[in-house]
């Protein structure tokens, strides 16, 4: 969640802050990881949204307890709408 546009968005504020001394290195990590089990909680609890994708999996990984996964022409479905995207 963290590279998200809001996650870059805080991650920048608070480098930001802890620059200028307004903020401990200590207290910024902890916001992080409250910002990390924010986002999970809010996505497990509150969105009501599914969505199916499909694709052929290219590579995968997983790294710092994340799974990473490239897909290729990769189609991503709701009850709304469905976009493809080829890479």
């Amino acid at each position: 969640y963290r590279r998200s546009t809001i996650g870059m968005c805080l991650t920048e504020t608070l480098d930001d802050m802890v620059s200028s001394g307004a903020l401990s290195p200590e207290l910024a990590i902890q916001v992080l990881v409250q910002f990390d089990k924010s986002m999970t909680d809010a996505l497990e609890n509150q969105v009501k949204s599914k969505v199916t994708v499909k694709g052929h999996l290219h590579t995968y990984r997983f790294c710092d307890n994340v799974w990473t996964f490239i897909l290729t022409d990769a189609t991503f479905k709701n009850e709304e709408i469905t976009e493809t995207v080829g890479k």
